[in-house]
Parts: structure tokens; sequence; C-alpha cells
């Protein structure tokens, strides 16, 4: 696990009020200790991305194809043909603002399960009926924003998503595994466009699609900015509520408990900013378990000199935006993609 950095804080100034150390001996040690915890953070990252089955990291993707252009009100839509994994095609939706003026900050869009599995990437133009689209907020404050089809959605709902998992299971893979390596794939196309600024990139989901954000931030630095919908809480606390079989099983990473919390996959995103917005009648978030994550990880960006950085909140509501919550989510691409 992650070295306690908050303990150590803690004994630094104690020692120093103590005169047991010096002013400058405590920051010089604060400093020591800041760069073991990016060390351990590196460290976790990988053992992470370990637990996550074989993927196809030494495959070479070929150039993505286009396949069409399409105008809309305030931007346009370019279709594209991914060549991500070396088994299956994936399926693209690039959204670029009209008002784009030099380089623009990014949003990778993971969309949402529901188990309805026509529906994928297209989340990102028509939106839910717990949630409105966000293709216009995007456009408006000229963000570029990708979002493809994860396996079993979309365009790739050919096999089950419980056939697929099965099957990759016997091949060494993980479902959750081959979704997050696609979506890793997806950011790095995105930034190679000419009109990404790579120093404001967001990544954004509800319910799937933000349990993608918040694995995704913390196994990819390059993500300055996390915002997840409806899709995070404790797992001690979900099993309690019995309710494991309210999420798809792509949810499930095998041995991961033994190594890993909620909370300490989230730590790995600190101090970048991260919200998360939860309902507090949602079977899938139980609200203890966003409590247990929201109260573990506040005082870890305190000491980083970034509480501002974390808003972790519970709302009167199921499994849905609430429009105060979409308030919230305005302001943070504002200040955190749009403005920073």
């Amino acid at each position: 696990m992650p070295y306690p950095r908050r303990k150590f804080l803690q004994q630094s100034f104690a020692a120093s009020a103590a005169g047991i150390l010096s002013p400058l001996n405590a920051v010089t040690a604060m400093e020591q200790n800041e760069s073991k915890f990016n060390l351990d953070q590196k460290s976790q990252r990988k053992k992470l991305f370990s637990l996550l089955g074989d993927l196809p990291t030494g495959y070479s993707p070929q150039p993505p194809k286009l396949l069409k252009k399409e105008q809309h009100d305030g931007y346009t839509l370019e279709y594209l043909d991914f060549d991500f994994n070396g088994m299956e095609r994936v399926p693209g939706t690039l959204l670029v603002p009209d008002n784009i003026k030099g380089k623009a900050p990014c949003m990778l869009y993971c969309h949402a399960h529901f188990g309805t599995y026509n529906i994928g990437k297209d989340e990102l133009l028509n939106g839910r009926s717990v949630m409105p689209a966000y293709a216009p907020v995007y456009a408006q404050k000229g963000i570029l924003t990708l979002a493809i089809d994860s396996w079993c959605f979309g365009e790739r709902k050919a096999n089950t998503e419980m056939d697929t998992f099965k099957k990759m299971l016997w091949e060494g893979r993980t479902l959750f595994g081959m979704m997050l390596f696609d979506e890793m794939k997806a950011l790095d196309y995105l930034l190679s466009r000419s009109e990404a600024d790579a120093s404001r990139v967001g990544v954004f989901g509800l319910s799937m699609g933000a349990t993608k954000a918040w694995w995704l931030s913390a196994l990819d630095t390059r993500i300055t900015t996390c915002l997840d919908l409806c899709c995070m809480t404790d797992f001690d606390e979900l099993m309690k509520v019995n309710n494991l079989k309210g999420h798809g099983i792509y949810y499930y990473v095998p041995s991961l408990l033994k190594h890993f919390e909620t909370k300490t996959i989230n730590e790995l995103i600190v101090p970048r900013p991260h919200v998360s917005l939860n309902g507090r009648f949602d079977d899938l978030t139980p609200p203890k378990g966003v409590e247990k994550v929201r109260d573990y990880l506040v005082p870890l960006y305190a000491k980083a000199g970034k509480l501002e950085d974390c808003r972790i909140e519970l709302f009167d509501c199921p499994h849905e935006e609430l429009p105060q919550m979409r308030q919230i989510i305005l302001g943070w691409l504002d200040k955190y993609l749009v403005k920073s």
C-alpha cells in the first residue's frame, strides 16, 4: 500500500515543534516524503495495471480510417474506425468544436452500461433518460472530445458481455482490462490531434463510464482531471448491501481485493483534480461506501495543499444526474479544463 504520507507529515511537524528538527530540515523531510509518495504511486499504478490480465501492449495499430464527417450546430463530427487491439475494430466519434482557437482542452468520454448494448458512443450525442447529452456542452466550451464503443456495446454488440468475459478469462485476459486498454489507445489518438492541448485532459463518465473514468485516471497520469457520476463506492460496503449483482460482469477484476480498495485506487489520482457525484438512493453506490472513500481522499488533498481539487458528494437521488449535479460539472469543466 502507498506510504502513509499524512502520518509522516504529522510526525515531521510534531518533531519540528519539539525542536527535534529545524524548520529547514522539516521542509527537506517533506520534500523527500513527497518524492517517496510519487514513487509509491508509480509502484502501485504498475501493480494495478498488472491485475488487468494479458493486454496487447506490443501490438502496433494501423492508422484510423475516417469514415465520414458531419456538420452540426457548433461542431463537426468525425466518424472513425480504429485498430487498437488487433482483435476487433473500434468505432469512435470525435467532436471538433467550431470555436477552437489554438490548442483545445480534451475530453475522453466513456459511455454507460444500463444493459442497453445497442447504445455506446452515441450517448455523447443523445444522452440518456437520466442525463441530458453532453455534446452541446463540450461544443460550446470548445472541448475536443472523443467517444468510442466499448467491448459489447454499440457497433461492437455482436458478442454478449457474458460470452466475451468468459472467453477472455480462458485466454488470460479480463474484459475490464481490455475495455480500459481501448480507452487508453483512444486517449493516444485524441492527444495526437493537432488541435489537442495535452496539458488539459479530462475523462468523464456516468455509471460504467464513471468506473472507467476513475480507473483510467488512476492508471494514466496524462489525465489532468477526473469527472465521474454515479458509480464510486467502497467495495466492502457494496458487498454488505448484497448488491454485487447490480454491476455488470465487466466490473469484476480477479484478485483485485487482495491488493486494492476503491479508496486506494482513487489515491493514485491524488493530487490531480477529481469530482465524483453520486446518489444517496442509488443501489450501486451505498452512501456509507461513498463517505468512506471521501473521508480517506479529502485529507490527502488537504495535505497536498489541493483541498478544493477534490469534491466527492452525495445527492438525494437514485442512479441519475440531477440539474444541480450538472451545474457542478459545468463549473468543474470551466475551472480545470477551459480556463486552466
